[in-house]
Formats: C-alpha cells, structure tokens, sequence
C-alpha cells in the first residue's frame, strides 16, 4: 500500500441554520451577534441582537416549519463535502484529504471544527467558504473567526472569492437550460437572485455587488445573446436602504411586461429557507398574484458534477499559492476591501 505523503484539511464553511424550532431563537442571537452585521459596540449590539431574536423568532419558526422544522442547509453542506472530497482523493492521489463543514451561526461551530482539524493534523489547510462572491458580511466574517479560533498544525491558505470559477458557471448554465427545457421553453426573463446588502456596505469597497455582476455576465454569455436577464437582490430586512433592483420589484415589472418569470439563485450554492420558502413559495405566490404567465425557479448548484469539479480544482490552485487568493480574476483598485486586502482576520 502506497503512504500518503501530506494530509490536507479542507474546511468548507456556509452561514448555517437551526436544526429545529428550541435552536431558531439562538441562531439568530448568534446571526445579529455578528458585528459583520450589525456594525456597532458590543453594548449595544449585544442587546440588539437579543431584541431583534425574540422579535422574530415566532414568524422564523413558521418558516422553518413550511421545511419540517429546520433548516436543510447542513445535511446539503454534508453531501457536497462528502463529494468534494471524493473528487479531491481521485486527485490526489499522495495525499490524506479530509473535509470538514464549518458553520458560522449555528453547528458545527468553529471551535468544534478546530478541534476535529487538529486531531486530523494536517501539514496543509485550505479554507473555502461556499459564499462564490465574497464580501465583509460573510466571507470575512467566517474567516475571522476561524482564524481566530483553530491553533493548530498545517499551513492555511482561503480561496476568498470563487465567483468566476468555470464549474460555478457551468453548473448554472445547466441547471437554467434544464429547467427552462422541462418546462417546454416558455418565454421568460431570468431573474439572477442573490441576497441583499445594505448600500451602505456596498459602497464602503466591500465587492460583492460587482462579483455578483460578473458572475451574472459570465452565465448570460454562456446561455447566448437571446435571453432577458436581470441582477435583483431578495431577503432584505430592517430599515436601510439596500441595493436593488429587490426581486419582488423585479418579478412585479416582468408581470406587467407580460413576461414569465425564471429565477435563478445565483449567489446560493444549497437550499435553505431563503430559496425553498422566499422564492419557492412568498415569491411564487407574488409573482402568480400579479399575473405572471409562469413562475420557475432553477434549483441551486448544490453538489452538481461540474460544481463540484470546479471547487475541486480551485482548492487544488489554492495549494501552489502562497497566500490566500482569488479563484480567477482579483477585484478590482476600487473595492478596498476585497478578500485579498481585507485585514480583519
């Protein structure tokens, strides 16, 4: 039997979500605790987050309820790092890959992650959060505390952003061609939906906004020039003014053009509730209200063959690279607070 020269972790980190309706409050004391999201001192953050939590348990917990009482969003992350690794052990063949499924707001916490990498030992680390666009309010915020957490052996690098990645692409355009096809290709606009941020972030160099954009170009010039497509924003919450168009917005202007409605969840890579209640069923019921001629949602890319081809190779890039990196393209002089220059770790 041939040794295995190297263990390699790799580290797969997603927001989480409660496991049942006792874990809704928590999650999302945990969720508002983040000062990625609300951006104040601990003494006002702190109780904040407790008020907001209680304020919304009750409608979260009929949400997650519409699922069976939890979120899906760890058992989908499971299956994707159980193939991720298949494919990482098929490829490299003189290493030991183990990949381990870190939460931000919920379990498996960072500190019950670090614990299970050390004990593993690995002589490389490479940290992949499955958010393909990144920004401060989610990828920054993962690593930060990972890093300020996990004390053990191997050297780490993070793949910070992966938004032009070929196999996040392709895995796309699949999955809009399929549904388009089985629904006997009706005239549509393809609504590219990913989740909102407050404009004020966007503005501040965080790079998300641009990232979703060129992950949206890169899908429409792969689809072809005939497609009506449109960038809009869902999940928006409390009072500040976020980046839009908002989706509801745009499934309401497609009615009144006498155009269906596709929507593609380009910024999700697994189902959770903000694709199997908001667009499944609150979007669903909106854009049937206004007269939509029909209603599709593409399903995310979750552990789609090229997906998982494509993240595959951007952890094997990772590995030749000194420091963390970019799977393609670096943002922009303008956004200041891209992955590779945000220092918040």
């Amino acid at each position: 039997m041939t040794q295995l020269s190297r263990r390699i972790a790799v580290v797969l980190f997603n927001l989480g979500g409660p496991d049942g309706p006792r874990a809704v409050r928590p999650f999302l004391q945990n969720l508002f605790s983040d000062r990625a999201i609300i951006d104040a001192p601990i003494w006002i953050r702190a109780p904040l987050a407790w008020f907001i939590s209680r304020v919304r348990e009750r409608s979260a917990i009929a949400n997650y309820a519409l699922m069976g009482g939890g979120s899906p969003i760890l058992e989908n992350t499971l299956i994707q790092a159980k193939a991720l690794q298949a494919c990482l052990i098929h490829r490299l063949t003189d290493a030991n890959v183990q990949v381990f499924v870190c939460m931000r707001y919920w379990r498996p916490s960072a500190a019950e992650v670090a614990r299970s990498v050390s004990l593993f030992k690995p002589d490389e680390i490479v940290l992949a959060p499955l958010y393909p666009q990144f920004s401060t309010t989610t990828t920054a915020s993962s690593l930060k505390v990972w890093r300020h957490t996990y004390h053990g052996s191997g050297t780490s690098r993070a793949i910070c952003c992966w938004y032009d990645n070929p196999g996040l692409i392709e895995a796309h355009v699949q999955a809009i061609l399929s549904t388009w096809r089985a629904a006997g290709s009706p005239r549509v606009r393809l609504l590219f939906s990913a989740h909102g941020l407050p404009e004020k972030i966007a503005l501040s160099g965080d790079p998300y906004q641009w990232q979703i954009e060129a992950t949206c170009a890169a899908v429409a010039r792969r689809l072809g020039s005939d497609w009506d497509w449109e960038i809009c924003y869902q999940s928006r919450v409390g009072p500040l003014k976020w980046i839009g168009p908002s989706t509801p917005e745009a499934i309401e202007a497609a009615a009144r053009d006498g155009i269906g409605v596709m929507i593609d969840p380009i910024a999700f890579v697994s189902e959770h509730i903000e694709t199997l209640v908001e667009l499944d069923q609150d979007y669903a019921e909106l854009a049937q209200s206004r007269g939509a001629p029909c209603y599709l949602r593409v399903p995310t890319v979750s552990a789609s063959s090229p997906f998982i081809d494509g993240l595959a190779a951007a952890v094997i890039k990772s590995l030749g690279q000194k420091n963390d990196c970019p799977d393609g393209v670096p943002c922009t002089a303008a956004y200041g607070r891209c992955g590779r220059s945000f220092k918040d770790h």
